[in-house]
């Protein structure tokens, strides 16, 4: 039994929620809260498994109460808001950074429970109420776009020789992303001199929009990949929604979900298409829950390819980077600093 927490400040929306969500016998409504400030006072006293969190509320927005939550007592938050919000790359980071694991489209108008919209947002609650957040400490509302303040703890960094023979980053990441890749991607100068591709699991339709709001704070290029073009230095490609990743002669190439596979686009995909030049690629695989990318990422290191797991403490969900490095996958494991550090020795190495 999933207990859930819905907040949002019109009582119809609260009331038809519990009506909708409430027929799922997997669900239980534990409480309903009209702010953010409420909000705060029911998790301490329903400590519920999950919270539906609306975004503009009086008193104390939903994005405020997602920070001191995710500060203090730790819940799965979905940020389930309006179409103007889950459409603006800015709220829909800042909602991500604060520490909510997805953004998704409050469904419009009086709907049945088997409306697509409601079986979506039914299953999401089911699913993420099993993720086992951490917690995130000072987060504040940034004035202007930061980095993380990370502490850098005791760890190994590859030889420089390694690094010098690096010609590709391939970057797998999940739950948590956005924030992790800011961090990144905003240390690394725009004359990087090795291409980075990426897969970052998201909310369809929402990819755009994160490469956009990446672009305007990292001095590289960041853009979603297209079929056909040819990678090149100091630039960033992100799979696009639905379809799967891969680069064949540092060329990029797309494919669709032809199976029925539920991860699309698949980290494993384009790990395992750069098992030919493997000893001249570094694999990083950062937060995210499941275990996508670690399989691939075993087979990458059985070839010699240069592997890096995000830590479990720089971690919002150490799902994925966790299971490579059940499997033996990893070669090193670095928190965001360590990361940061990795690639501008990369950078300095290759000047």
């Amino acid at each position: 039994m999933v207990n859930l927490l819905i907040v949002d400040d019109s009582r119809t929306i609260r009331e038809y929620f519990e009506y909708i969500l409430g027929q799922d016998p997997d669900i239980n409504i534990v409480g309903k809260a009209c702010n953010g400030k409420e909000a705060l006072s029911f998790v301490k006293k329903l400590k519920p498994d999950i919270i539906a969190m609306d975004i503009d509320m009086p008193v104390m927005d939903g994005l405020e109460a997602t920070r001191q939550i995710m500060s203090s007592t730790p819940i799965p938050i979905i940020i389930v808001t309006a179409r103007r919000n889950a459409k603006n790359k800015e709220v829909s980071m800042e909602a991500l950074a604060s520490g909510a694991l997805t953004v998704v489209e409050k469904p419009a108008g009086i709907k049945s429970a088997n409306n697509a919209e409601y079986i979506q947002l039914t299953k999401l609650i089911k699913t993420y109420s099993k993720v086992k957040v951490l917690t995130r400490r000072n987060l504040k509302r940034p004035a202007q776009p930061s980095k993380l303040q990370v502490v850098e703890p005791k760890q190994t960094i590859p030889d420089k020789e390694i690094l010098k023979q690096i010609e590709l980053i391939s970057i797998g990441v999940s739950t948590g992303g956005p924030e992790v890749l800011k961090t990144i991607l905003s240390s690394i100068p725009a004359n990087f001199p090795v291409p980075i591709v990426a897969v970052q699991h998201i909310t369809p339709g929402f990819l755009d929009s994160m490469v956009s709001w990446l672009n305007s704070i990292s001095p590289l290029h960041i853009k979603v990949a297209e079929n056909g073009e040819f990678i090149k230095p100091g630039v960033v490609y992100f799979a696009p929604d639905k379809q799967h990743m891969t680069v064949v002669s540092n060329k990029i190439k797309l494919i669709k979900n032809m199976v029925n596979n539920p991860i699309c686009p698949s980290v494993d995909a384009l790990f395992r298409s750069l098992l030919d030049n493997a000893s001249k690629t570094l694999a990083l695989l950062l937060t995210g829950m499941g275990s996508d990318g670690a399989l691939a990422m075993k087979e990458l290191y059985d070839r010699d390819a240069l592997t890096v797991a995000q830590d479990k403490a720089s971690s919002l969900i150490h799902g994925m980077p966790g299971e490579a490095i059940k499997i033996n996958a990893v070669k090193h494991v670095l928190d965001l600093a360590g990361i940061s550090k990795l690639l501008n020795n990369i950078n300095e190495l290759m000047k």
